[in-house]
């Protein structure tokens, strides 16, 4: 069983901790378990109700009125609210509990359903990767079993890369070409697996290095290749591993090129870097950076 504090299930369900305190309270919503020294801590089970809850809230029933259903009247309201949405929100929130349920099936059905409906790039760009972001707090606090942080990364890590291998060769004068990589130790492919798929969509080249590329590695195939920019994904913070300094010496290394770093964090150490370095705290930003090639 996994734990979650109540931060946690203030950033997987967009629902502010003092809200949940309220609901707590004044609606008995959730029942949170205290450890020794009285400190909350949550379950599954209540993580999977906070979802349910932020979904029916968002679809417009007040808390008042959902406080009053039992699991199977609130599980049936779920059915009929999100059965056709398309709102990004909830499709992420589904997503969660599919996770957390180890339902294959269900997950499938979901990208499928959001596909076929928004189109794959606004699918990748408005529930994949928020999702992914979502999933990342639980994968760097600890609090996601491996088998699911598993479960999860290789069946989206096969839609991105079948994606990918789908999109059309489509010759683009004005097409620049990236070197993309994650450093040695980094393995959380998915955001850089998804730059990818984005920057091949917009008509773009890539040589694509992958996971824990050595540095040594990087300055030798950059030496012998011609490329534009780098491309680098920030997901975790390795034990002894200075991103700062990393990326500094990327910028050193290669002055004439643009060094790419993905990150939803904020790093108020990253300003210092130089001119060639560009911070992409979203997707979003990295689709505006494309367009403006």
């Amino acid at each position: 069983m996994a734990v979650y504090s109540i931060k946690e299930l203030e950033n997987l369900s967009g629902i502010k901790a003092h809200t949940i305190r309220i609901w707590e309270k004044r609606y008995s919503l959730i029942d949170p378990h205290r450890t020794s020294t009285n400190i909350r801590y949550y379950t599954d089970n209540d993580l999977k109700k906070i979802l349910n809850v932020a979904v029916l809230n968002r679809h417009g029933i007040k808390i008042s009125n959902i406080a009053k259903l039992n699991d199977l009247e609130l599980k049936e309201e779920i059915i009929r609210v999100s059965g056709d949405s398309l709102a990004s929100d909830t499709l992420v929130d589904s997503l969660v509990l599919s996770m957390i349920d180890f339902d294959e099936y269900k997950l499938e059905a979901l990208l499928e359903k959001a596909i076929s409906k928004k189109g794959l790039k606004l699918t990748v760009t408005e529930v994949i990767y928020p999702f992914i972001n979502k999933v990342g707090i639980l994968w760097q606090s600890g609090d996601v079993y491996p088998a699911q942080e598993h479960f999860v990364s290789f069946l989206i890590r096969q839609k991105i890369i079948a994606a990918t291998d789908g999109l059309s060769s489509t010759f683009n004068p004005n097409g620049k070409k990236f070197l993309m990589l994650l450093p040695e130790g980094e393995w959380h492919e998915l955001g850089l697996l998804i730059a990818q798929y984005l920057i091949k969509e917009a008509g773009h080249e890539v040589i694509y290095l992958g996971q824990s590329v050595p540095y040594s590695d990087v300055l030798a195939i950059g030496s012998a290749k011609k490329f534009d920019a780098v491309v680098v994904s920030l997901t975790t913070s390795l034990p002894g591993f200075d991103w700062f300094l990393y990326l500094q010496d990327l910028g050193g290394a290669f002055p004439d090129k643009k060094i790419l770093y993905l990150s939803h964090h904020q790093e108020d150490q990253f300003r210092e870097l130089s001119a060639n370095h560009l911070h992409l705290q979203s997707i979003a930003a990295l689709t505006d950076y494309l367009a403006s090639l």
